[in-house]
């Protein structure tokens, strides 16, 4: 057989071209053309332009901030503030390259506090678009203006401040603008923009205008007013106040309860000292503290403010600056993980509207190396519940066959004359889920509250109790080990052994005995014993994956957590099961007194709330 001619290209089948570039010598690229490569990482589409310059107004000092665009920003964006201006002799260099009076030395670089400082945002524009720039300072007698095309500056009318206007954007980069979208999506990113601007500075009013149309008016106030002008009263009715400080390090904002979760991450917002970021780090924190409450894949929502030393952070990471690096990165995920995790986990009876949720929110450890979590109980008062005689025979599954005639109150049940039924208004300082009024179909428990009625998944419920319960049973000392009678052998990579050898302390500390059996393979000797019964080189493998970016403990936990979710499953109250009222109120008390006790161990609701006002609607009362 003829095996050239198997190499052969089938007839009518063309070679497509090298791309040899061009011999040349080296030379300097002119400055226009290195401005324009420049743009096309700081100005990637009018959103961009439009954080840039509301970020130089802000560094400005503007408490006022008005946004004008027109065809999705692409024929117009126009940024008015009423900030400090720029001086005369000053604007000659305002769209110069590298030309910045926010920084001065490296020194100043390692610390910066500001937005901007890169000093190539306002020249990368003017690169790609007309732009026209009017300022006045205070101590100027009128304003002046100054135009990219060139020439020198001259007076204008404005009375105090500075307006940028960037007209006909990549007009000399006809390509470019092939990529961009519809009018309606590139106005929806710079709308997007904008609502992630004025989020972090609730202290400054912003308003956004679009073909001649005002699309967004948020006038300068509280942050609690801010957040429920850009995410909804709905998003205020679910979510918890976060108030947590360690040292130098402050997490501040708002978590939505997983109640609340989106289909999507289009409702998380994270601030590192004031500038809106991207960082992988923090997402994952914040995802670990919803994994034990968050159903499926749906994502939480929150908008969360990390302030620390300058210094602790590099924001020179990329040039759109919504990526940054901390130097203590372990410390500030434990940091934010256990921040948010115990002011999610705040169980009903300390956690009332999100107002008062900030004092339920205990003290988080600072960053610190080693790392040692140490929590505080702070005002909120944590305690075991005192379950009756009927409630610890509804816990191990033992259920009368009759409800109980008792004429005294019991633990958790109603006091005489009290909410326990429908006749009796609620009482004042009623518990948070009422006293039960009945069971339906054996499913879901009927209660009363101040508010109105509530309604309670008793599995669900109890489901969450014993989770709770059995984590705390293990938290209480060393994990158990297993032995395994051969050591599992697996085969990993030089990286993944090197990581167990470097982590093997750690990994001992959490139940497993590794050590190297070879240049590329382990001998796994030992494992938590709750977890002895998985796919032991699928955890291990797994363990080692993670233990390049996140502390040990996690990733066992995580898994721990998934086997204990499954044995509460199972050893929690099943459907059709009639429970007597003290038995359902004893479960009520317990559900008040345990922490995340708002969604089962699978992220769903336990229980669910029907003001009177909502009743009324229903029934069409006073109409």
């Amino acid at each position: 057989m003829d095996h050239h001619r198997l190499l052969q290209r089938p007839a009518g089948l063309k070679q497509p071209p090298a791309i040899i570039p061009p011999v040349s010598h080296i030379h300097q690229l002119p400055d226009l053309l290195i401005s324009q490569i420049a743009a096309g990482e700081v100005v990637e589409r009018p959103a961009s332009v439009l954080k840039e310059l509301v970020e130089n107004s802000l560094d400005a000092g503007a408490t006022r901030i008005d946004v004008q665009l027109e065809e999705g920003g692409v024929r117009l964006i126009r940024i008015a503030d009423d900030g400090r201006g720029i001086e005369r002799d000053d604007l000659p260099l305002a769209l110069a390259r590298h030309a910045t009076s926010k920084i001065a030395s490296l020194d100043d670089l390692e610390r910066v506090a500001s937005y901007g400082f890169r000093g190539e945002a306002l020249a990368s524009i003017a690169s790609v678009a007309r732009v026209t720039l009017t300022t006045r300072t205070a101590a100027d007698s009128h304003a002046w203006r100054l135009r990219s095309e060139g020439g020198s500056a001259e007076p204008a009318a404005l009375a105090a401040g500075t307006v940028v206007e960037v007209a006909d954007l990549y007009y000399n980069t006809p390509a470019r603008r092939k990529f961009l979208k519809s009018e309606n999506t590139e106005y929806a990113h710079c709308a997007e923009a904008l609502r992630r601007i004025a989020l972090g500075r609730p202290d400054v009013a912003f308003s956004l205008m679009h073909n001649r149309t005002v699309k967004l008016r948020l006038p300068a106030g509280k942050p609690e007013q801010r957040l429920r002008e850009i995410f909804g009263e709905e998003f205020i009715a679910h979510c918890r106040d976060v108030d947590v400080t360690a040292g130098d390090v402050r997490l501040t904002g708002y978590a939505a309860l997983p109640a609340y979760s989106r289909s999507g991450r289009d409702e998380q917002y994270f601030f590192v000292n004031g500038r809106f970021v991207r960082d992988k780090l923090l997402s994952h924190a914040a995802r670990e503290a919803y994994a034990d409450v968050l159903h499926g894949l749906r994502h939480p929502a929150y908008a969360l403010f990390l302030s620390l030393d300058p210094a602790g952070v590099d924001v020179n990471v990329h040039p759109a600056k919504t990526e940054v690096r901390f130097r203590d990165s372990r410390g500030i995920h434990q940091f934010v993980f256990h921040a948010l995790t115990r002011a999610l986990a705040t169980p009903l009876a300390g956690a009332g509207a999100m107002t008062q949720a900030a004092a339920a929110v205990p003290p988080a450890p600072a960053p610190s190396a080693p790392y040692r979590p140490s929590f505080q109980q702070g005002r909120l008062d944590v305690r075991e519940p005192t379950p009756t005689a009927a409630y610890l025979d509804f816990a191990r599954g033992a259920f009368p066959a009759a409800p109980r005639n008792d004429a005294s109150p019991r633990g958790g049940e109603p006091p005489a004359g009290g909410a326990a039924t429908p006749s009796t208004g609620a009482s004042a300082g009623a518990p948070p889920l009422g006293y039960a009024l009945a069971q339906l179909h054996g499913i879901y428990i009927l209660a009363q509250n101040e508010a109105g009625l509530v309604l309670v998944d008793m599995h669900a419920g109890h489901e969450r109790i014993l989770y709770e319960k059995l984590k705390n049973a293990i938290d209480a000392g060393p994990p158990p080990t297993q032995v395994l009678l051969v050591p599992a052998l697996i085969a990993v990579s030089e990286t993944d052994a090197a990581v167990a050898a470097d982590n093997a302390e750690a990994l001992a500390g959490i139940g497993f005995e590794i050590a190297a059996a070879g240049p590329r393979e382990l001998a796994v000797r030992a494992v938590p014993a709750l977890l002895a019964g998985g796919d032991v080189p699928a955890l291990v493998r797994a363990l080692l994956a993670e233990l390049r970016e996140h502390p040990a403990s996690r990733v066992v936990e995580a898994r721990r957590n998934e086997l204990l979710a499954t044995m509460a499953c199972h050893g929690a109250v099943r459907a059709r099961r009639a429970l007597t009222p003290p038995e359902m109120n004893a479960l009520l008390r317990d559900m008040e007194a345990t922490e995340r006790a708002d969604q089962c161990n699978h992220g769903r609701p336990t229980w669910v709330q029907l003001s009177m006002a909502e009743l009324d609607r229903l029934f069409m009362r006073g109409k």
